[in-house]
């Protein structure tokens, strides 16, 4: 018998050679038909895989990140199951699963593959699927490996068996295809119920261009057919709100060759953003106690060998440049200088906690292909601040941060989140993480005790710390159900010791504090760029580049038109007049197209009563009213950092 601990901590025994699907049969019928995987002693397997000793286990289902990895693993093995049918001879090099669905990359020597192709193999693949084929694993020594691919001309696996040793090779079959994969797999085909072949692409074996030019086919699988149109009426929503695509509709921001990628240009909107923004972080910080620094954009390299990062981050840095025999770096993150403003003069403990916080502009060297938008740049525009605190201030001081997050949350209307509570590895202390193995395990406590005694949703991540310590990633879903990382929240044991921080405690000693990393709104960037998908380029009023256009029906009103808009800007309304020569409904199309929240349309009868006619952006005309009451509506409205 082998004793199984399920994630309630419950101990149940079984068999020796039970499968995570028998264990999933003994709890429930109903369980067992959703379970795709298993994690078995934090390993994904296949639920078909008989277990031999005693072993902690999850079962994973279509709710489960690794549960989805695993279906669109394979769902890939279908496909290609498919495309051997329909393109006898082909050669596959690797299938893995995506973000949201899979590719496989493929030989088919001269022959093209066509959209109308996808269409034959999306019916292909829904036919083998009705079949119920298991996904059956197989291990296989390297010398039969080798074998079985070299008779079959196949390059691509042989290449890949290279790297592979004896007791880390299986195959595994469903119905006739069979491929060289360590899985894991779902039991079998049949529960594959929603096909969709996205696309055609090309790719270069091994990601070089002077390898061959392979066919790479994008797919896309779930469990039923309405879950597949909910996720294909998404990407249709998702195109329209493209920030790429608003960004340059609603003249935000732009992108120049000469400047260079990933460097993007703020026009006038997207600057009237960046401002409201800042203006809500300085008075959210204010309230909350920071105190606001400056620092330069560059630095010398020894502040950065003093701070770790040099050489841990020097990849995402851009080269040095040499200025009176000193190598000075672009400023690729502001906590060495935060550190640095600390030391400048001495500490006790009733100065802290101290709360540094600075808009930061940053640099990072992207590689190329990551670029993105405004959601991955080579500028950064950060939401910076670093807290130095005695550890027994530790608590209310990341408390008071993750509390920051969800007042913000609820201003921008974002209903969906978690915190990914990232960890170290233990096995690669001194390479990636700073070499303390006692602090890891106590700072990474502080951190969970806060989230679990705060009731706040969070999920725990292994490899993915910070060097110097563990970080919370803020993970934020949009208004149409994409995710997005917005900020992060990092614990720091390291830098203070670097930089010989200190602090003269109760006891009249020398002591080193804590610090905490944390940047709520993120980067101008990456957070208008969601804000722009989220909201559709339809900004709260609050927000809003332009606030209120108005609207005469012809040039006789013009000068009212200018006087009531006028009025406006004197109490801070970001008000303009559309004085095109142009009939009223094209005035008002176009300044529905671009997403001003209130028009004002004024003609005789409004000029003569001191009136204007008020217009909801997508919701039509809401009544006239004098333009005191508008004024005073829409300043509370402003004031109040409203949603809607």
């Amino acid at each position: 018998m082998i004793n199984i601990t399920l994630p309630d901590g419950a101990v149940r025994q079984y068999e020796t050679g039970t499968t995570a699907l028998d264990i999933a049969k003994s709890i429930s019928e109903g369980l067992a038909r959703k379970v795709l995987a298993a994690n078995v002693n934090g390993q994904v397997w296949d639920s078909t895989r008989p277990i031999y000793e005693d072993a902690t286990l999850k079962l994973l289902t279509w709710n489960d990140t690794d549960g989805k990895s695993t279906f669109w693993h394979s769902s890939a093995h279908l496909m290609a199951e498919a495309v051997e049918a329909m393109f006898p001879g082909v050669k596959f090099w690797v299938g893995p699963p995506v973000e949201n669905g899979f590719y496989y990359d493929m030989d088919l020597g001269d022959r093209k593959m066509s959209d109308d192709d996808l269409v034959a193999l999306e019916k292909k693949m829904n036919e083998l699927a009705k079949q119920n084929n298991s996904y059956v694993r197989k291990e296989m020594p390297k010398e039969d490996a080798v074998k079985y691919f070299t008779e079959k001309g196949d390059e691509y696996k042989l290449d890949l068996l290279s790297n592979l040793n004896d007791g880390e090779i299986t195959f595994y079959t469903q119905g006739s295809f069979t491929d060289l994969c360590r899985g894991p797999h779902i039991p079998n085909t049949g529960f594959i119920k929603a096909i969709k072949l996205m696309s055609i692409a090309g790719a270069y074996w091994k990601g070089d261009e002077k390898n061959k030019m392979l066919t790479r086919v994008y797919g896309i699988t779930y469990p039923s057919q309405k879950e597949l149109d909910e996720y294909l009426q998404m990407l249709e929503e998702a195109k329209k709100r493209d920030h790429r695509k608003l960004g340059k509709e609603l003249s935000i921001f732009t992108m120049d060759d000469d400047v260079g990628p990933g460097l993007p240009l703020w026009l006038p909107n997207g600057t009237i953003i960046i401002e409201e923004l800042e203006k809500l972080a300085k008075e959210t910080e204010l309230a909350a106690g920071y105190k606001r620094v400056v620092t330069p954009h560059i630095a010398k390299e020894s502040m950065y060998l003093t701070s770790g990062h040099l050489p841990y981050y020097q990849d995402s840095m851009y080269p040095p440049m040499e200025l009176e025999g000193q190598k000075y770096y672009l400023k690729a993150m502001n906590c060495p200088h935060h550190h640095k403003i600390f030391a400048a003069e001495p500490k006790s403990y009733k100065d802290l906690p101290l709360r540094l916080a600075e808009y930061g502009t940053c640099y990072r060297y992207e590689q190329s292909g990551e670029l993105f938008g405004l959601m991955r740049v080579r500028c950064l525009h950060m939401n910076d601040a670093h807290i130095y605190c005695t550890k027994d201030q530790f608590y209310e001081e990341f408390k008071a941060v993750n509390d920051m997050y969800l007042k913000y949350f609820s201003i921008f209307g974002v209903d969906k989140y978690v915190m990914r509570l990232s960890l170290h590895s233990p096995d690669k202390l001194g390479q990636k993480y700073v070499d303390e193995p006692e602090l890891w395990k106590e700072t990474e406590a502080l951190v969970r005790d806060v989230l679990i005694k705060t009731n706040t949703p969070f999920v725990e991540v292994q490899d993915e710390a910070a060097f110097y310590g563990p970080k919370i990633d803020v993970q934020i879903w949009s208004a149409i159900g994409r995710e997005f990382t917005l900020a992060t929240n990092q614990v720091d044991f390291a830098q203070g010791r670097r930089f010989k921080l200190e602090f003269t405690n109760q006891d009249n000693k020398a002591e080193t504090p804590l610090i905490i990393h944390r940047a709520p709104l993120g980067t101008h960037e990456r957070f208008i760029g969601f804000l722009l998908e989220h909201y559709a380029g339809k900004f709260p009023v609050w927000l809003a580049p332009v606030q209120v256009k108005v609207l005469p029906i012809s040039d006789k009103f013009m000068d009212y038109a200018k006087s009531v808009s006028d009025k406006l800007k004197k109490a801070d309304i970001r008000s303009e007049v559309d004085d095109r020569n142009e009939k009223i409904g094209k005035k008002i199309r176009d300044t529905e197209l671009m997403r001003v929240p209130y028009m004002l349309v004024v003609g005789e009868k409004e000029m003569s009563e001191n009136k204007v006619a008020v217009r909801r952006q997508g919701k039509g005309d809401i009544g006239v009213k004098t333009v005191d009451d508008f004024m005073n509506e829409i300043v509370s409205e402003i004031k109040e950092r409203r949603a809607e």
